[in-house]
């Protein structure tokens, strides 16, 4: 069931729970559930999170836990009951004095006790601040923005980009950099979480700086754990509570590599693999503050949507692993990717999609229809085609599990963009462990003209690739104006109608909790001429 604003008409209980708090909404509970309730710890040790903002609201997101890791997958809540009320209070000052809006969700037990509330009737373009109550406690005070009215001008928004954090390979001071940077927005572009862990009994086991939960996640339980352990980070929290998110998934959120209903493991059946993906997809949404349309059912989830900001700028926001056909030229014992020869015909079939043909055409009309000034297309990968070599057999190729194995699709998405002219089009991505900066051509011809520009973050914590690898085919990749592995960090931009200012921040040492940040790198993209300039 559902959680929702009090105004709702329904429910009579909400109504009478108007403007009460949280040890008013206790007596709701059973005798046992009370006793339990008095015991327990803070229910709010995963923080708050705020996302999706709109011009009149945003969604609002947390989930009951008071023991975050449990055998069971439910934080702590098992003996409760069914739903549990949780008092939500947005207010116009950080001190929670003039509130302005509140009401009573039901965390249900059915998705882990997380609640998400999607508030309307808000003032555009302004921040708020917001508490949760429940169970004789209450949560952090979060704060989140309304975007602007529908074709309203806007003078600046700063937002950041992240993917790719791995719990075991360091801390998330990134995170903590970024919210310290007062962002508007900020965008998970997938790999939020780690589905494995490293086993330390092999030979070439990378060292672990701190331990996952436990061993892989597979199942509903695993999943949630997995989300619980990561929402424990303070760095991570901070950011949640500093500013509202977008988000999209890559492949970690489910296992290496996965495409669709297909595991990257041959010897997993597509219905066996639906199963992994369903539990993958409900903790997904369990711990994201998505909206009631992202709501799983079964292995089916919608996560790609479109947000407007203003005249400023349109966010695409896509999904690049749920709807694609299967990897091409797969190998005998993997289905996963790897660098195919251009002997590979099947790579280039028109009837291969990565967005599946509904998101495409989504796509294509998001294009026609936008009259933002700057359109930013969100998604989990390096979209640019890219010529290099194996490391282990020396094929000379193309990677078969990014863009470059659905070049058809890559294709499609290219000729709408030049038929539709939507303004100013940055494509940002993740995944790749490493900071690129591209010039995306009408095709693959390097002599095509420069239609839009790419932008990918490096990863937040996750191993780099080989630095000298990629830099020696880059004189076979002329389209990449910039390229570095070596850093781990994030991605801030600047945006205003005149340009976009794009900074690679990279931290010290992602094993270091108290890590210091500092600017690699900065390139601008004045309006009405694609490809990156250095600052």
């Amino acid at each position: 069931m559902m959680p929702t604003d009090i105004t709702s008409p329904d429910r009579t209980r909400r109504t009478l729970l108007k403007g009460v708090g949280a040890l008013a909404a206790i007596p709701l509970l059973g005798p046992f559930s009370r006793a339990l309730a008095a015991n327990a710890g803070d229910p709010f040790t995963l923080g708050v999170a705020s996302g999706d903002p709109v011009s009149d609201g945003f969604v609002l997101w947390t989930r009951l836990a008071p023991s975050p890791i449990s055998p069971d997958g439910q934080g702590g809540m098992a003996g409760m009951p069914a739903q549990v009320p949780v008092q939500w209070e947005i207010a116009s000052d950080e001190a929670m004095r003039d509130v302005v809006r509140r009401g009573v969700a039901y965390a249900p037990a059915v998705f882990a006790y997380s609640v998400h509330v999607e508030v309307s009737g808000l003032a555009p373009h302004r921040p708020y601040w917001y508490r949760f109550t429940a169970l004789g406690a209450q949560s952090p005070v979060g704060r989140a923005v309304t975007a602007p009215l529908a074709n309203a001008p806007v003078d600046r928004l700063r937002f950041s980009f992240a993917s790719c954090s791995h719990w075991e390979m360091g801390y998330f001071s990134a995170y903590r950099h970024m919210a310290q940077e007062n962002p508007d927005l900020v965008i998970f572009l997938g790999d939020y979480i780690y589905d494995y862990s490293n086993d330390q009994t092999k030979k070439d086991a990378k060292p672990i700086v701190r331990a996952h939960d436990g061993p892989d996640a597979k199942d509903l339980t695993g999943y949630r754990n997995r989300y619980a352990l990561y929402r424990t980070d303070p760095d991570l929290q901070m950011l949640h509570a500093a500013a509202p998110s977008l988000m999209t998934w890559d492949d970690h959120e489910v296992e290496n590599d996965y495409a669709n209903a297909w595991s990257q493991k041959v010897d997993v059946s597509a219905t066996d693999f639906l199963k992994r993906r369903a539990a993958a997809y409900q903790a997904y949404y369990e711990h994201m503050p998505l909206r009631a349309m992202s709501m799983p059912r079964g292995p089916d989830m919608r996560v790609y949507d479109r947000i407007g900001y203003g005249a400023l700028v349109d966010f695409h926001v896509l999904d690049g692993r749920q709807y694609r056909t299967p990897q091409p030229c797969a190998l005998p014992d993997n289905r996963g990717g790897h660098v195919a020869p251009d002997s590979c015909t099947e790579r280039s079939e028109a009837r291969r999609t990565m967005l599946g043909f509904e998101q495409e055409t989504w796509l294509a009309d998001g294009f026609r229809q936008s009259r933002a000034q700057w359109n930013v297309i969100a998604q989990d990968l390096l979209f640019v085609p890219l010529t290099q070599k194996d490391r282990k057999t020396g094929v000379v190729g193309h990677w078969t599990d990014g863009w470059d194995g659905y070049p058809a699709t890559r294709e499609r998405m290219l000729q709408a963009m030049m038929q539709s002219r939507p303004n100013n089009p940055v494509l940002i991505g993740g995944d790749i462990h490493s900071y690129w900066t591209n010039d995306v051509h009408a095709n693959e011809r390097p002599d095509s003209p420069v239609i839009a520009t790419e932008f990918v973050g490096t990863s937040i914590t996750a191993n780099p690739p080989p630095y000298e690898a990629f830099a020696a085919v880059l004189p076979e990749n002329p389209h990449v104006k910039y390229f570095e592995s070596r850093h781990r960090g994030y991605v801030s931009v600047d945006l205003t109608p005149q340009r976009m200012q794009t900074r690679f921040q990279v931290i010290s040492d992602r094993a270091d909790k108290q890590a210091s940040v500092s600017t690699l790198k900065q390139f601008v993209v004045e309006s009405g001429v694609p490809g990156a300039q250095v600052v």
